[in-house]
């Protein structure tokens, strides 16, 4: 067991290891220094610190030359070690395309060929999924449970009866500014203010990217309070529209309406005026903002919550989208049309969503279960569900690479991703072997916490670097 759990933490090194040669080399940094360097394995000529290019390509090839040291040593125990032969075959197919990656490598640094980098950050990407396949499924031969029996019978719990002990104090008790405050309150819990901040550096790094330093104050506070209103308003819809499952659920029993401390009407009224506020401000923006947030506003409102959320183990991967949308818009806010970062960059948070939202169901799993919601440690297990935390913190980080690939973002993006990123994936696997409420909530608030560095490295980028 020990020998298996130190093959484990070395395999997550690698992988890690990997990834930080991926994304760096798919930085704009590495590619200006990449011409600076034409010979290989060593780079000829002086570094001073008013040309580091030479520095950074010879720190590159050195990084590339330990990590392959590190993958060699890693494929070799895990050889003698693991006895799935999936994990073996995983292990197999990364470290053959090393040799290719170098190869590739010395021919673009000698050669200056242009069409050869995308090739190779395409293995290098390669490699990297290949060692987190292995680790996913290390982890899942190392600590899943084979004895889980997933939940068939999906029927909603019934609603608790109303304690008289639990209810709100009578408002003929409380203070006029008692009263109005505890309204107020209530009503702005109704916008899921929680989600508020992340998906406003959603928009603003999509924003960023499309317009660097040029980005103007006008177009920074329509489209972000576009953003607030209409998140406000899709936050208030799914309050209306899951009321009665909310009493079931003890995490979100004490809700405004599902308390009936705000009525069904008024917090309707309330949504839409909130929806039509957003439209409004994101209409001075352009179009094509509008037409986007009153997508995103109807797609997490009606998609997610009437159609994906109450039917289908995928809601989580597929309501990514409504967390996806954020970039878009804020995209086409400066550009006025869809561009390529800005799909990327969407890419990313839909990627992630799954990686980040799955902690959360781990942790409220009796909660999902009386209220019938299909998520997938309900209906699939937790083992299952574990294992797919890993298989989409992979792609993130990969969706993470493609992102610097198309754009200029440089080495504060890219060691954010390595750094954050490795530290996300600690939490996985500690959550792996410790398998408690805990655990998951450890990985939920890291998954936060990448995306929001992630996200600030590249509106810091953008706009200063």
């Amino acid at each position: 067991m020990a020998e298996s759990r130190t093959f484990t933490g070395l395999l997550a090194a690698t992988a890690v290891g990997v990834y930080l040669l991926v994304i760096a080399g798919a930085t704009a940094t590495i590619t200006d220094a990449v011409t600076a360097c034409s010979s290989w394995p060593l780079c000829q000529g002086p570094v001073t610190l008013a040309e580091p290019d030479l520095l950074i390509a010879r720190g590159h090839r050195l990084i590339a030359a330990v990590v392959g040291a590190l993958a060699l040593g890693t494929v070799g125990l895990g050889l003698r070690t693991t006895t799935r032969r999936r994990v073996k075959a995983a292990l197999l197919v990364g470290i053959a395309l090393y040799p290719v990656q170098i190869a590739l490598g010395a021919f673009v640094a000698t050669s200056g060929a242009t069409a050869v980098p995308g090739v190779h950050l395409g293995v290098g990407m390669a490699i990297f999924v290949s060692f987190v396949l292995a680790l996913a499924w290390q982890l899942e031969f190392e600590t899943g449970d084979d004895d889980e029996t997933p939940v068939e019978d999906l029927s909603p719990a019934p609603i608790p009866d109303e304690d008289e002990t639990d209810s709100p104090t009578p408002v003929a008790a409380l203070s006029t500014k008692e009263r109005v405050l505890g309204t107020l309150g209530a009503y702005f819990r109704l916008m899921k203010p929680r989600l508020m901040w992340l998906l406003c550096l959603v928009a603003a790094a999509g924003m960023a990217l499309a317009a660097g330093p040029a980005l103007t104050t006008r177009t920074v506070l329509l489209t972000l309070g576009g953003g607030v209103l209409a998140i406000g308003s899709s936050g208030t819809f799914n309050h209306v529209l899951e009321r009665d499952i909310d009493k079931r659920m003890d995490r979100t029993s004490d809700r405004p309406i599902a308390t009936h401390r705000i009525p069904v009407a008024n917090a309707m009224a309330f949504g839409v005026a909130l929806a039509a506020a957003a439209l409004v401000l994101f209409w001075q923006v352009n179009v094509l903002a509008a037409a986007l947030g009153l997508t995103a506003i109807v797609f997490y409102s009606v998609i997610y919550t009437l159609v994906l959320k109450p039917n289908t183990v995928q809601n989580t991967v597929i309501g990514g989208a409504a967390g996806a949308l954020p970039a878009l818009i804020g995209w086409v806010a400066v550009e006025g049309s869809l561009g390529l970062p800005g799909i990327a960059l969407a890419g990313v948070i839909f990627l992630w969503t799954p990686a980040h939202f799955y902690n959360l169901a781990l942790a409220y799993k009796d909660d999902y279960e009386a209220g019938g919601f299909p998520m997938m440690p309900v209906v699939r297990g937790e083992t299952e569900t574990r294992k797919h935390i890993v298989y989409y913190l992979g792609a993130t980080l990969v969706g993470s690479g493609v992102l610097a690939a198309l754009t200029s973002l440089g080495w504060l993006y890219a060691l954010t991703s390595a750094s954050v990123g490795a530290v996300f994936l600690w939490t996985v696997i500690r959550l792996h072997r410790e398998q408690t409420e805990g655990a998951a909530f450890r990985a939920f608030h890291a998954s936060n916490a990448y995306l929001g560095l992630l996200l600030v490295a590249i509106v810091v980028d953008s706009l200063a670097l």
